[in-house]
């Protein structure tokens, strides 16, 4: 009876030990993607540096970067993710060693003698050692350590996306801080530009060379420049309190460098060979990450339906106030081999899921680089595109400028009207406007550019 149980388990754990067959195995997605050859918008020759808002050459906004990659929460809640996931890699490496467990009890008790009917008292202690250990046959233990290696990596990825993110998102709001400011500067300048034509044409009115028309004309113009000046503050305050959230700081003003015409963009950065992208980005690197650890944890899943086999050892000291003299020694050591045998399909359907969670992550990749090929070839183009707008609007200023000058000049020698000076006006008026907006957005767009392409973030990482 004895050797027919033996044959009877012997044959459950080799069905246990059998692995998983290709039926078992989700199909996984291609990994291979498409990249383009190259861009299809033309590149400069500026290298990717990991510190690209330097070459702005504001030491405001050098300084305002340092600070928010210091002190912004986001940043700072995905560093703490990053320690925890470290700790926990640290924790799962220790199970790939043998555990080493002391331990100490002792008793004292009083009992009555069946001999001599008496009472007695007796003392008990006991110290030993105990350790085990399970042998990683299958790699079951190594493959777990190699996933959460990979989410740490992940993680560390992650935190450098949002460092990325960060720093692009503080010089967006700088650029766009002091975008208000020259904003809020231009309407006031042009609100003292108008005063003067209301004195002008209340002169002449009482002069009886001007029309009551060109003075009420001219008044309305300048309440339309003055509404507008308190609109255009009240929106620099919000951009200045969006912006001191960036850095992580609770109030207070935010210092200014250059004003917003003078930070001239710089050369357009080369954005390389496509290939090139996907060591670069952090998001992407994290995403690489996420399907190496979810490949490890199928690998992981696929082991536990093998055997185990865990060893075990101890060995310690008894002492007794019955048995007087030296401690006894006392000591143990085996083993045992553990094979699934029936689990309702747990094992297998954990597998299973395992494999479909890599799936996901695969295709997660996929999308992820495929954004980023997107987002890329985008901002080159708003780069092109924006540097072209700024030229014919200066241009168009240029003329606007001169139309403005011959219109008052006439105007003011009473050869035409009021409305001759004030159309030039406006039209000058909207075009630095158009102007300030289109260098500000030259700047973002190169921003944006530099922030698709990973900023260089993994060279200095």
């Amino acid at each position: 009876m004895n050797t027919r149980l033996a044959w009877a388990l012997a044959a459950f754990v080799l069905q246990a030990c059998t692995s998983p067959g290709a039926s078992d195995r989700h199909a996984l997605p291609s990994a291979t993607l498409g990249l383009p050859e190259a861009w299809q918008s033309q590149s400069g020759t500026l290298s990717v540096e990991s510190a690209w808002w330097r070459g702005f050459n504001d030491s405001v906004l050098n300084a305002l970067v340092a600070e928010a990659l210091q002190r912004n929460l986001d940043l700072r809640q995905a560093t703490a993710r990053l320690e925890e996931a470290h700790f926990l890699s640290a924790a799962q490496r220790a199970e790939e060693l043998p555990s080493l467990r002391a331990g100490v009890d002792g008793n004292r008790s009083r009992s009555i003698s069946a001999v001599a009917l008496k009472p007695y008292q007796s003392g008990n202690q006991r110290l030993d050692v105990q350790a085990s250990y399970e042998v990683d046959l299958w790699g079951r233990v190594r493959a777990l350590t190699a996933a959460a290696q990979s989410n740490e990596g992940a993680v560390r990825e992650n935190r450098d996306a949002v460092a990325l993110s960060v720093a692009a998102s503080v010089a967006t709001a700088y650029v766009a801080l002091r975008a208000f400011d020259a904003q809020v500067d231009l309407a006031r300048q042009v609100a003292h530009s108008r005063e003067q034509s209301v004195e002008i044409a209340r002169r002449r009115q009482r002069e009886g060379q001007g029309a009551a028309l060109d003075r009420a004309q001219a008044e309305a113009e300048l309440r339309a420049t003055t509404q507008a000046i308190p609109r255009l503050e009240l929106a620099r305050q919000r951009q200045e309190q969006s912006l001191t959230i960036l850095l992580g700081r609770s109030q207070g003003p935010v210092e200014r460098g250059l004003p917003v015409m003078e930070i001239h963009p710089q050369p357009l950065p080369s954005a390389g060979l496509p290939s090139e992208l996907l060591r670069r980005r952090p998001d992407i690197a994290s995403a690489e990450s996420r399907v190496a650890a979810a490949d490890s944890q199928l690998a992981a899943a696929r082991a536990r339906l093998l055997p185990s086999l865990n060893l075990a050892a101890s060995i310690g000291g008894v002492s007794s106030t019955i048995f007087h003299g030296d401690p006894f020694s006392v000591w143990t050591i085996g083993g045992s081999v553990l094979a699934p045998i029936f689990n309702g399909g747990e094992l297998r359907s954990l597998a299973a899921a395992s494999s479909a969670r890599l799936s996901d992550a695969l295709i997660g990749y996929q999308k992820i680089v495929l954004v980023s090929l997107a987002e890329v070839e985008t901002q080159l183009t708003a780069v092109s595109s924006v540097a072209a707008q700024l030229s014919e609007a200066e241009r168009q200023s240029t003329a606007l400028e001169e139309a403005f000058r011959i219109a008052g000049r006439r105007y003011a020698e009473g050869y035409s009207s009021y409305l001759d000076q004030l159309l030039a006006e406006r039209g000058l008026y909207t075009a630095q406007e158009t102007i300030l907006q289109l260098r500000a957005d030259a700047l973002v767009a190169e921003i944006s550019l530099y922030r698709a392409l990973g900023g260089g973030w993994q060279a200095g990482a």
